[in-house]
């Protein structure tokens, strides 16, 4: 499995991007900052498609707690590394079944078992 770094790129089941903002400043890879735990939790969703006011569907704003993705091993000042697994819910419709996904890890070189 690939680390994320800050150009990694995470969507929503529907195709909305994820805003990704690092937390760390120690780890790089090619100069680009590594996702470490709660990196990709609360943040932004741009450009979600789901949306049909009319029948209550609403588009994916927010992700949610990450799910599974973490490194179980690697951690940079004692948070766990994000990985190309990362998988988590978003706020969108219907609530409790919209996930949001890797697609890009940011690089392609740097691995991990978990």
């Amino acid at each position: 499995m690939l680390w994320l770094t800050e150009d990694a790129v995470l969507i929503c089941d529907h195709g909305g991007q994820v805003g990704i903002k690092p937390t760390q400043t120690l780890v790089r890879i090619e100069d680009r900052q590594v996702l470490v735990d709660d990196d990709p939790e609360h943040r932004n969703i741009r450009h979600c498609p789901n949306t049909n006011p009319v029948v209550g569907l609403r588009p994916c704003l927010n992700t949610l707690g990450v799910r599974e993705g973490y490194s179980t091993l690697l951690t940079v000042e004692g948070d766990p590394v994000c990985l190309d697994s990362v998988r988590g819910l978003t706020d969108g419709s219907p609530p409790g079944i919209v996930n949001y996904k890797v697609v890009e890890p940011g690089q392609p070189f740097v691995t991990a078992d978990s």
